[in-house]
């Protein structure tokens, strides 16, 4: 039977990582409406960090973090020198 690879500019799930994609989902709910940016953004960002040759299976190689976890917050930032968002 062939293995798979894993995806390496995918996020968490894609990846294959439905675990940790369930824990980030619930730090997620977490984070204060207030704090959140709002699910278009939230779309948007996680589209350009889909686009970046930093993402490696969910995590952001600029900085260490999961990708959706820093995108979910209105404060957040693209770490990457240029940044995407």
């Amino acid at each position: 039977m062939e293995q798979k690879k894993p995806c390496v500019r995918c996020l968490l799930e894609e990846a294959g990582k439905a675990d940790v994609s369930e824990m980030i989902k619930a730090r997620i709910a977490e984070i204060p409406q207030a704090l959140k940016c709002d699910d278009g953004e939230y779309a948007r960002r996680l589209s350009l960090c889909r686009e970046c040759e930093a993402l490696s299976g969910g995590t952001c190689l600029k900085c260490g973090c999961y990708a959706e976890l820093r995108a979910a917050r209105a404060d957040g930032y693209c770490p990457h020198e240029d940044r995407k968002w």
